[in-house]
This record gives C-alpha cells, structure tokens and sequence, in this order.
C-alpha cells in the first residue's frame, strides 16, 4: 500500500501518524506528536505541531498554523492537545492553538466548520459543528461556540464567553457578555438586535418555532421584567420546544452576563 503523497520539500517527523490518503503540500512542517485522519489536504508552508488530531476530510490551507503552543503566559510546557474533527476548511494564516492546564488541557473543534483567513482559535475554546469563523475574527481563550453559529470579519470574543447555536455577530463586534442562542449582536460593546431571521431561515426552521423563539426573546429582552423573572414567565407562556428551552436555559446558566 502507498503511503501519504508528501511532496518533497515538506518535512514530516518520522514519529507523525499520517494517514495513506494524506497530501502535504511543498515547504509544510509536521510534528511528531501530530494524527491526521484520512483524506486530509495540507497545504504549502502550513505548520502543524504539538499534540494535535485532526480527523477526516479537513482542508488545511498554505500558511495557516495549527497547534503552536498557547498564546498564554500561564503555558508552562504542558501536554496539552488540540482536536479537530472532519471536514473542517481552515484557511490561509489561520492560527489554533492547543489547550492549557487552567482549561481543560484541551481545544475542540467539531465538524464542517470553515475557518477564514486570520481567524485565531485561542487556547481551550470549543468550537461545535458547522460553524463560520470569518476573516480576521479572533476568539480569545476559553471561549465556547456552539453551532451553526456565524462570527463577522473582525470580531473579537473576550475569554470565557459563550456563543449559543444559530447566533450570528456584526463584523467588528466586540464581544464581552456571552449571545443567546438564535441572537443577532452586534456593536462595541455588543449588544442584542432581535433574532438572526436569517440564520433560522437557513436552517428551515418552521414558522411557528421562530414565532415562538420572537415570543420569547421579547418577553425576556423587552418586557422590562428582572431577567429571572422574564425567563420565569416565558417558560409558562411560549410552547415548549428544544429550541425555547436551550434559549431560556442558557440565558438562565450565564456566569458572565448576556448581551441586552
């Protein structure tokens, strides 16, 4: 059986676990630490190091930098992994970096999520499925994305902030309060402009499901009732469904605050 198609100027650590179906562009650099899973493209000069697994399908483009230690100073030369899974694109100057001891030990990113030019994924995030990350968006450290969830050009996240499925962020967002699922934010500081109609549309969600998310994002958002209590009353007066739950649950367990 042949193996990886490594072009020649690449240098691949002998101790790198390669699937057959790889491809390695001319001038990439991959550490020995490094897994990647079958069909995988990686491209001129990207570099991958560290503990780092990366599954099927995944196309990683020239000069994007994957598993670069923490951008931390508490890093202090721990084991620490990055895992990313199928079908990933990840484009050119892309930065990962891997987690740390204050985190998890590890940084996460799900399937079929594109990653565009200059986007940093900061140590100990945790990225979901089917995620768009755009150019020059940067996640700080410990940030949680969920899915389907759009990040505009140029938006920053402070660390340890949350981003519930289906929101999507203005380009140049400064994101400092954790976005309920299905919320369109933007500005600096960021805050709340009603739903992402969009983003739900897109995903076909029915009519009488966004009717209810509208109900409940008013009740919560512009009853000018105390949070808990708008909460409180949504769950008695909006139909019940995953989507109303997940969207009043996780405005309920914010440590950091919501968006208002």
């Amino acid at each position: 059986m042949s193996g990886p198609r490594i072009h020649p100027t690449a240098i691949v650590a002998a101790e790198a676990g390669l699937d057959d179906t790889v491809e390695v562009g001319p001038y990439a650099i991959i550490g020995p630490h490094v897994r990647i899973g079958h069909g995988t493209r990686v491209g001129a000069h990207a570099v991958i190091e560290g503990r780092t697994t990366i599954g099927r399908e995944n196309e990683i483009f020239h000069h994007a930098s994957v598993g670069t230690i923490p951008q931390d100073l508490k890093y202090r030369g721990e084991d620490s992994e990055l895992v990313i899974g199928d079908r990933n694109t990840i484009r050119e100057f892309t930065t990962l970096n891997p987690g740390t001891a204050g985190g998890g030990m590890i940084t996460r990113v799900g399937d079929q999520n594109l990653l565009m030019n200059y986007s940093h994924i900061g140590h100990d995030c945790q990225l979901g499925h089917r995620n768009i990350v755009a150019n020059g968006a940067q996640l700080a450290g410990h940030v949680i994305v969920e899915d389907w969830v759009v990040v505009g050009a140029l938006v920053g996240i402070h660390q340890f902030v949350k981003v519930g499925e289906s929101a999507i962020l203005g380009a140049g967002a400064m994101v400092s309060q954790d976005v309920p699922p299905f919320c369109n934010a933007t500005g600096d500081r960021a805050v709340l402009h009603g739903l992402n109609l969009i983003g739900l549309k897109r995903r076909n969600f029915a009519a009488d499901l966004v009717r209810d998310l509208k109900r409940a994002y008013r009740l919560v958002f512009r009853s000018g009732l105390k949070l808990a209590d708008a909460v409180k009353r949504a769950r008695t007066e909006v139909a019940d469904s995953r989507e109303v739950t997940h969207f009043l649950a996780f405005i309920e367990a914010s440590e950091r605050g919501v968006c208002r």
